[in-house]
């Protein structure tokens, strides 16, 4: 029985280790291209109207998605890498949080993406929790 429980141990650790691997590598490739989308607009406009179409317009005459653009590649950097991935974690929970608080708000359309880059940084947390102990200790 303790064998069975050691070994099942192991492979849960294994394929955690695998799975951060791969959502640290996609969320890398996110962040790259989104930054890099902000530099180059391969993308094109995503066309916002009303609330967020002014919003987004608030943003962009204060340059605002230069500054994003350059957070985002730095951090997709970082995860691609695996060096500071817990400063990337920080700046792009708070990328994503906005992203996602911008799509529940003005522009539910668009919400999928925001919602997976969320669920992604929240696996990133998951996995280096212990690099945040100090921070969330009362």
């Amino acid at each position: 029985m303790y064998t069975y429980n050691r070994t099942l141990t192991k492979i849960v650790v294994v394929m955690n280790s695998k799975l951060v691997l791969v959502v640290r590598i996609l969320l890398a490739l996110i962040l790259i291209v989104f930054g890099l989308n902000k530099f180059i607009g391969f993308m094109g406009d995503p066309g916002f109207t009303g609330d967020a179409g002014a919003y987004m317009g608030a943003l962009t005459s204060v340059n605002m998605f230069v500054i994003l653009g350059v957070l985002e590649v730095l951090c997709g950097l970082a995860f691609l890498t695996g060096k500071y991935n817990g400063l990337a974690i920080i700046i792009t929970a708070a990328i994503a949080f906005n992203a996602l608080i911008f799509h529940v708000f003005l522009a539910m359309d668009g919400i999928a993406p925001a919602a997976a880059l969320t669920v992604l940084v929240i696996i990133m947390y998951v996995a280096n929790k212990d690099k945040f102990a100090e921070v969330f200790k009362a």
